[in-house]
């Protein structure tokens, strides 16, 4: 998978066709967008980092290195949110994949976490691959 199949976004920016499947990870609806005007094809509130943690976060880049490492352990030991990380490998594997967030700070908030976990998984399962062929 190349790495242009999984990419973030912000809601508010205008949906594009090369958006693909476009999927909103934030756990609050984003204020001011009318879910008509949304153009989502999933909205996977669960992913999004636990209330306790994303209050704890709060945004604070300082912050950002331990929210990282604390949102990457919720998912990969919480068994839903594992289930949505492959299914959402599973969907980029077939088409481009946008991530969706609210966040007003486009490098350091959860969207770029899962994007990252998602690209390193992918290359991590064609390596494998790679190995068996």
């Amino acid at each position: 998978m190349e790495k242009s199949q999984i990419e973030i976004k912000r809601i508010y920016d205008p949906p594009s066709e090369r958006d693909g499947k476009r999927i909103l990870v934030d756990r609050l609806w984003p204020r001011g967008v009318k879910k008509e005007q949304a153009h989502l094809d999933v909205w996977l509130k669960d992913i999004a980092p636990n209330p306790d943690l994303r209050l704890w976060f709060g945004h604070d880049r300082e912050r950002y290195g331990e929210f990282r490492i604390r949102y990457l352990d919720e998912l990969a030991t919480n068994p839903i949110k594992r289930e949505m990380v492959k299914q959402l490998l599973d969907d980029a594997k077939i088409q481009p994949v946008t991530l969706l967030f609210a966040a007003k700070d486009v490098e350091f908030n959860h969207a770029v976490v899962l994007r990252e976990m998602l690209i390193d998984l992918a290359k991590t399962q064609e390596e494998s691959n790679d190995c068996r062929a």
